[in-house]
This record gives structure tokens, sequence and C-alpha cells, in this order.
């Protein structure tokens, strides 16, 4: 990779991370989006949406709300494209979407960092917000924008060097590849049914979502 792809690719990673809570919040942290994005900049759409829609199966259960832990799935998309990319999907998904998933748990402990450098923040600035400073309320918030902007720019470069350090490895060999590859998309379709059913949280719910599945399935059988 140029400079040029290198920079546009970790300025769209901190973009995607920014927009999981922060700002924004246009579902540009979604991984189909953000892979999509990501493999149009390297010259690689395909892959990108590839990685992107398998990553998605894993981030369907992600809800960015309170106080609730979550994976970051924004930057760690990101990179996964970068090891993926204009290389045979077959053998490139599984590794992929592996190093997607391991640095959304690096996002998710970031996320944590982020939220106590925030109630320091608060903390410290708790006197002059309660005095009705102008401006004070204003400049928290400023801060911890930057603040989350730095996370995930240090969780942009981080993934996109490890990417593309893993690049310069030798690849498994064909069968393991695949194998690697039908787990990481089963796994998936796991996590996305098990996120499913504990949303739709009522028998009947859960019965309109089997019939639901039922019928796509036999849909998919009969093309």
């Amino acid at each position: 990779m140029t400079d040029l792809p290198v920079t546009a690719l970790i300025l769209w990673a901190i973009v995607v991370g920014l927009d999981l809570a922060s700002v924004l919040q246009g579902l540009f942290n979604r991984p189909l989006v953000a892979g999509a994005v990501a493999g149009a900049i390297l010259g690689d759409p395909a892959t990108g949406l590839r990685v992107g829609a398998a990553l998605e199966l894993f981030a369907l259960d992600v809800l960015p709300i309170g106080a609730s832990r979550y994976p970051d799935y924004g930057a760690a998309t990101v990179a996964a494209v970068v090891l993926a990319a204009h290389q045979p999907w077959v053998t490139a998904l599984g590794p992929a979407v592996l190093l997607g998933v391991l640095l959304a748990q690096v996002g998710s402990w970031s996320i944590v960092v982020h939220r106590r450098v925030t109630a320091w923040a608060l903390r410290r600035s708790a006197p002059a917000l309660d005095r009705g400073e102008p401006g004070m309320a204003g400049k928290v918030h400023l801060a911890g924008l930057i603040a989350d902007l730095l996370r995930s720019g240090a969780l942009a470069v981080l993934g996109i060097t490890v990417a593309a350090q893993l690049g310069r490895v030798p690849r498994f060999d064909l069968p393991t590849a695949r194998a690697l590859t039908i787990v990481a998309v089963a796994g998936g379709f796991v996590a996305a049914i098990g996120g499913a059913l504990r949303r739709a949280g009522t028998a009947r719910r859960i019965a309109w979502l089997a019939g639901g599945m039922a019928l796509g399935t036999l849909a998919l059988a009969l093309r």
C-alpha cells in the first residue's frame, strides 16, 4: 500500500470509530458499511463487502446503549479488509474475520478506558459545572470527543499495522484456510441467531422469527 491509501484507511477508521457513539451515528460503524468503503479505498470492493458481511453477523447483537459493554467493529473491520484485500477470498476470509473479531474485543476494552477518562474529567469539572460557569459543559463534551478521537485513531493504527504485518507472513495451506473460513462464517451465523433470539423475547416473536428463517431458507433452496 502507498501512503495515500494508508492515510485514507486510518481517517476512515477514525470516522467509523467516532460514529459508534460520540458523533454522527449514521451507521458508518456497521461492518458492512465500514468494510465496503475500506475495500473501495483499497481497490477491492468485493473483498470489503465479503469481510463486512461476515463481521456484520457478529455485530448484529451489538447495542451501543448506556453503560453496556460492547465490541467496536469499526476499525476492526477496516483492518480485516486490509488483511484480506487482493487475496483469494476462500483462503483470506477466515483469517480476516478472526482478526476483526479479536480487534473488536480490543476496541471494547478501549471504550471502557475512554469512559473512565470521561468520568475523571467530569469529576474534575464538577465544581465549575455546579457553579454554572459559562462554556464549561461544552468544554467537557469537547474533551470527551477528543478522547474518543484519540481512542479511535489508536485502534485504527494498531489494527492496520497488525494487518499489514500479518500480510507478510506465509498464509495457511488451502484446507486449513477453508476450514477457518467455514468456522468463521458459521460462528457469525450462530452469533446472529443467538442475538435475534435474545431480542425476540416472547414466544410469539420467536415463532415469527423461526417462520421467517424457514421461508428464507426455502427461498434459497428453490433458487
